[in-house]
C-alpha cells in the first residue's frame, strides 16, 4: 500500500487509525483481560487496573501526557509532533473499544495479542507515524547518554514486564517475555512483507551460455556479473536471478539438467520492488 507521507492523504489518516485500533484490541481483548503487561505505558495500565482498579485509558493518557511534557523539553517540536496524535489517540480508542476475554487459554491470548501488537507498531512505523508512550525516553537516553535506542527501549520493557510478577506470579512475567519475541518476529515479517524471494547465483565452466540463454528465455531480471576465479585466477561470469519460492525448485532442476555440476547458491530476500514486483 502506497502512503503519501507528506501531503497527509485521507489513506494515511486511514492507516493511522487502523494501526493505532489494532494495537487497541490486542491491549482490549488479549492482555488486559488476563492481566498481562508486555511492556509500553499500556502495560503500565493494566498492572495498574489490575492493583488499583483504576480505568487503563486513564493511566494511558495521564502516562503519555507526562512523557510528552518530557518529550517537548529534551526532544523538541519535531519529535513532540510526531508522538503527540499518537499517544493522545490510543487511549481514546482504548476506552471507545470495547473490552472482553476472548480466549480462556492465556497462551493463545500472548500469541493472539503478541501478533496484532506487531501489526499494529509496523503499520505506524511504515508511515513514519507513533504511538508515542515509552518510545520517547529511549530518544533522550540517546540524545543526552548516546544510548541504544533499541537497547534502551527493550530494557524498559523488560522492567514493565518483570512487574507482572507482583500481580500474578512469575508465570505472567514469562508469558509476557513470550508475548514480546512473538511482537518482535511479527514487526520483522510485517515490515518487509510476507511475500518472500529467493536471489539464486549460478557458476559454470562448461555451459554457462547455455544455462544464460535458458534464464532469457525463461525468467525476468537475469543479472551478469564479470568475476575472476578464486583458484584458476580467470575471468569468469556470474549469473544471479530473483525468482518466486514457487520458481526455485524448477529452476534448479533446469540448471542442472544443462549442468549437473553447476555452482549454485541461494539467499533468502527480504522483499524485491521494481520489474515484475512493482509493489
Amino acid at each position: 500500500m502506497t502512503i503519501n507521507k507528506q501531503t497527509h492523504t485521507w489513506q494515511y489518516w486511514l492507516f493511522f487509525l487502523a494501526g493505532l485500533e489494532i494495537i487497541t484490541i490486542a491491549i482490549n481483548f488479549f492482555y488486559a483481560p488476563i492481566n498481562i503487561a508486555a511492556g509500553g505505558s499500556t502495560g503500565i495500565a493494566i498492572l495498574v487496573d489490575a492493583v488499583w482498579g483504576i480505568n487503563r485509558s486513564i493511566t494511558v493518557l495521564v502516562v503519555n501526557a507526562l512523557l510528552l511534557i518530557l518529550a517537548t523539553i529534551f526532544l523538541g517540536k519535531e519529535t513532540l509532533k510526531k508522538a503527540a496524535l499518537g499517544s493522545l489517540l490510543l487511549p481514546v480508542l482504548m476506552a471507545i473499544t470495547p473490552s472482553f476475554k476472548l480466549t480462556s487459554n492465556n497462551m493463545l491470548a500472548v500469541i493472539y495479542g503478541g501478533v496484532l501488537m506487531g501489526i499494529g507498531v509496523s503499520m505506524l512505523y511504515r508511515i513514519n507515524a507513533s504511538a508515542g508512550g515509552t518510545t520517547i525516553p529511549p530518544l533522550i537516553f540517546k540524545k543526552y547518554f548516546y544510548l541504544d535506542p533499541t537497547l534502551t527501549l527493550l530494557m524498559l520493557d523488560m522492567s514493565i514486564i518483570l512487574l507482572n510478577v507482583f500481580v500474578d506470579g512469575i508465570e505472567a512475567v514469562l508469558l509476557a517475555a513470550f508475548s514480546q519475541i512473538i511482537t518482535t518476529l511479527t514487526m520483522r515479517y510485517t515490515e518487509t512483507g510476507l511475500d518472500k524471494k529467493y536471489q539464486v547465483t549460478i557458476m559454470s565452466n562448461e555451459n554457462l551460455e547455455q544455462i544464460k540463454e535458458m534464464l532469457q528465455q525463461d525468467y525476468e531480471g537475469l543479472t551478469v556479473y564479470n568475476v575472476v576465479g578464486g583458484y584458476s585466477d580467470e575471468d569468469k561470469q556470474q549469473l544471479v536471478i530473483v525468482v518466486d519460492p514457487n520458481e526455485y525448485g524448477q529452476l534448479v532442476a533446469k540448471v542442472r539438467a544443462i549442468d549437473g555440476e553447476a555452482f549454485i547458491v541461494t539467499e533468502n530476500i527480504a522483499k524485491v520492488h521494481g520489474g515484475k514486483w512493482r509493489i
